[in-house]
């Protein structure tokens, strides 16, 4: 079948974040133009593709990255910057759901994605600025108990790298009164994600894989043995295709399209706070997010600027004020920084799948995808590229686990999904604003 349009419009220039501001000297690559012959080529180089080349490159696939702006232009380089260990459906929903084997296979691979990231920048000396350590934080007794269960529960699938923290407790990480505890990740993390990506393309590049960038692609065509991908001034032909647009793939596959829904969340960096009052606010500089459904996330940068997000827009706009949608919460969570100048505030897509599961298969024969990560893609895409690299390489075990799991529309489809969206999120809002 062939797929024909533009995914997304713009000159490709990375967003006005803190982390282009900050971002590591890297070479712009060129555009595509004329016939390319691949052998693999991926399409997205964000951390899912970054991360499925990286792998396959070590082990001796000559591959190809095709990006429709630059290196990280996408999530990968907008996001939180967490390490946050597991997906968004907890480990329960998924026994619930799949099965307890289902759940005892995903339980075996929820920390591999944080590993992945260490191991790539130690091996390749990516300078990210990176970090250990990230808390769940708990705004009330039930979310007290939410976090001691799911504790509970990964403790009894051999995770131990956690643990529960007091009120007291969590004042050692967040000096703030809006807390009655949390829990906290030994294994979690945070860094400076741009960098990280940028660095995983360098890593690529140097086991000789290609990038292009500036090359959205028009049109797909995964029915052909060897699938071929358009741009505006060129093709790729590959022996195996990988799509890993995830968010924003556009409209150019239909059949990933209504798999999933892009949903924006906003960031916002302060001035840079200096190291007294940085550790003072973050004594032991983790990161934090709380645990209602529409959350807030923060960390301090290696600058220490304190960088605060959360807010979610279903269907991927941009509020038009995002300092003042992020400032009320920021308050009630520091209100010792009333008056603090905000330096940077973005915004960025993430996919949304239903289940909240992340989803990976094939079209055709030679074309496979991966995308759905719902809000955890840092360690996610990090972990499904390498079961991509797998399944390419003709290991099919852990792929075929999950290509098999079965995808959720969303009520109403493509029409109804976002009014669909907006209604369960106010639903689960108040249940969190009524501590319910």
């Amino acid at each position: 079948m062939t797929y024909q349009t533009h995914p997304y419009a713009g000159d490709g220039s990375h967003t006005g974040s803190y982390y282009a501001a900050s971002a590591n000297p890297a070479p712009l690559r060129p555009e595509i133009v004329g016939e390319v012959e691949a052998d693999i080529c991926v399409v997205g180089a964000g951390f899912s593709g970054l991360s499925t080349a990286l792998h396959l490159a070590e082990k001796g696939y000559k591959v190809t990255v095709v990006e429709g702006a630059r290196i990280g232009w996408g999530a990968s380089g907008r996001n939180g910057g967490q390490i946050v260990n597991g997906l968004n459906a907890s480990l329960d929903t998924i026994e619930r759901r799949y099965g307890k084997d289902t759940a005892r296979f995903v339980a075996g691979l929820v920390m591999e994605g944080g590993d992945i990231i260490r191991e790539r920048i130690a091996t390749y000396g990516i300078q990210c600025d990176l970090k250990h350590g990230n808390v769940f934080a708990g705004l009330t007794g039930k979310h007290m108990q939410e976090l001691e269960a799911r504790w509970k529960l990964w403790r009894s699938y051999g995770i131990e790298s956690q643990e529960m923290l007091s009120r007291d407790e969590m004042r050692e990480h967040a000096a703030s009164d809006l807390y009655s505890g949390g829990m906290i990740d030994h294994k979690g993390g945070h860094l400076h994600p741009l960098n990280l990506a940028l660095g995983e393309a360098a890593a690529l590049e140097s086991l000789g894989g290609t990038i292009y960038e500036m090359s959205p692609v028009t049109s797909v065509d995964t029915d052909a043995a060897r699938p071929v991908i358009k741009t505006a001034k060129g093709q790729i032909t590959a022996k195996t295709l990988v799509l890993c647009g995830n968010a924003y793939l556009g409209h150019v596959v239909p059949t990933l399209e209504r798999r999933v829904m892009p949903v924006s969340t906003q960031v916002m960096a302060t001035e840079p706070l200096g190291e007294d009052r940085a550790r003072a606010l973050m004594p032991s500089d983790v990161c934090i997010e709380d645990v209602r459904y529409i959350l807030d996330y923060y960390r301090m940068s290696a600058d220490n600027h304190l960088l605060f997000g959360g807010g979610t827009v279903y269907g991927g706009a941009d509020p038009k004020d995002i300092k003042a949608k992020l400032w009320k919460n920021l308050e009630k969570v520091f209100p010792q920084l009333k008056g603090v100048k905000i330096d940077y505030a973005w915004s960025g897509n993430f996919a949304l799948s239903f289940s909240r599961v992340p989803q990976m298969g094939r079209i055709g024969q030679n074309t496979y995808f991966a995308h759905g990560y719902s809000g955890h893609g840092v360690t996610g895409s990090h972990t499904f590229g390498r079961i991509l690299s797998e399944a390419i390489n003709g290991d099919l075990t852990r792929f075929d686990t999950f290509a098999k799991l079965p995808w959720i529309p969303f009520p109403g489809g493509r029409t109804f999904r976002v009014p669909y969206s907006v209604a369960g999120s106010w639903w689960y809002a108040l249940r969190d604003k009524l501590g319910v």
